[in-house]
């Protein structure tokens, strides 16, 4: 699907059956122990929230390729799908939108009680610009952020020679080239009830 008849708002991801991926970028105190052991380390702060992004190419927009201060190394964090869908389920948008919501208090109050919520930001390229529809973060608060990081992690890796590596072949001009090394994302459809309404995702 193209850009100018991709939906606005439509999860794309790298996933299985069982598990979807998802990008962080953390300082190496934090993400390389967490690439070693494969779980978060017990200084990573479990009732802040956290942001978790299906799209590699918006990670690489926001730290930078790996360049930006507290951001240097990038993980792929795969988690369990059942994880992934009960945080969309259980989740709130970010902002007010009219005909999603009731009224502006109505929001407000499940904003609050919700321990996820949905932020939809513009998607990028290879040069990191702007294309004309939505990628999804997530963020995970309280008890959504202790599941992610103590139940749903399946396994992280540290993908920052990686994002090293698509960044040189972009500076270079080969932007073929570094095509083939982005991970294969793909629409993703949650399994479970309600989801489209609640994430906002009434035109996916």
């Amino acid at each position: 699907m193209s850009a100018l008849t991709s939906p606005q708002h439509e999860i794309r991801a790298q996933y299985t059956d069982t598990t979807l991926t998802v990008y962080q970028a953390y300082a190496p105190s934090i993400g390389l122990p967490a690439a070693r052991d494969g779980r978060f380390p017990d200084v990573w702060k479990r009732d802040r929230m956290t942001w978790i992004k299906p799209s590699f190419l918006w990670m690489m927009y926001r730290c930078g390729w790996a360049t930006k201060d507290g951001q240097e190394t990038v993980l792929a964090v795969e988690i369990t799908r059942e994880g992934f869908d009960w945080a969309l389920a259980n989740s709130e948008l970010s902002h007010y939108v009219a005909g999603v919501h009731p009224d502006r208090a109505t929001w407000r109050r499940d904003l609050r009680r919700s321990p996820a919520r949905v932020q939809w930001d513009p998607e990028r390229d290879l040069r990191l610009e702007r294309l004309p529809y939505r990628s999804l973060q997530l963020g995970l608060a309280g008890g959504a952020a202790r599941r992610y990081a103590d139940e749903w992690t399946v396994s992280i890796r540290d993908v920052t020679p990686l994002a090293r590596q698509i960044r040189e072949l972009v500076s270079a001009g080969r932007l073929d080239d570094a095509a083939k090394h982005l991970p294969q994302e793909s629409p993703y459809a949650p399994e479970v009830a309600g989801v489209w309404s609640r994430a906002g995702l009434a035109d996916g």
